[in-house]
């Protein structure tokens, strides 16, 4: 719902209800990432960022994506996001590979994740997810999906994709 049809405007306070929620929700912005990477850092020397790529690259058919579609995955610059894959590509995690572009000329860097790469995501993903079902989902309950519903949303209107793009 937008402000207009809500009847707010950009000037206007909140009203002491929304307040609260909007509190609350900064709270979760900005303690519940640093929950979710201090278990991965402490479980399985993972960064939250690391895990989100090492998930996203063994959700793909092929388990490679293109530099630049990690970045877009990570809300990242290419160069963050090139740190952090060499970061896993140090570890033996993730190997990147320069592709030559067929008749243009063009370069570009794709990321595959390794036979290590998903030995380490499979051994960090149960600890992950009980954490991730004790944080998020029980709290949410049966109103998850609406949670979920409402953050894609918050996505579309940050300007964002909503899904992933295909490889």
């Amino acid at each position: 719902m937008s402000l207009a049809e809500t009847g707010g405007s950009p000037a206007e306070p909140l009203d002491e209800e929304h307040l609260q929620d909007w509190i609350a929700l900064v709270k979760v912005l900005l303690v519940l990432p640093g929950a979710l990477e201090a278990q991965l850092l402490r479980d399985s020397d993972l960064t939250l960022l690391g895990y989100m790529i090492l998930a996203r690259l063994a959700d793909t058919p092929d388990e490679t994506l293109q530099m630049s579609q990690i970045a877009t995955m990570a809300n990242g610059s290419l160069p963050r996001t090139s740190q952090a894959v060499g970061r896993l590509e140090d570890r033996g995690w993730v190997r990147r590979t320069v592709i030559s572009g067929r008749g243009q000329g063009r370069r570009f860097t794709v990321a595959s994740l390794t036979e290590a790469g998903r030995a380490q995501l499979a051994g960090a993903t149960p600890e992950h997810t009980a954490l991730v079902r004790r944080l998020v989902l029980e709290p949410a309950g049966d109103q998850f999906g609406v949670v979920g519903s409402v953050a894609q949303r918050i996505v579309e209107a940050l300007g964002l994709p909503v899904r992933p793009t295909a490889n």
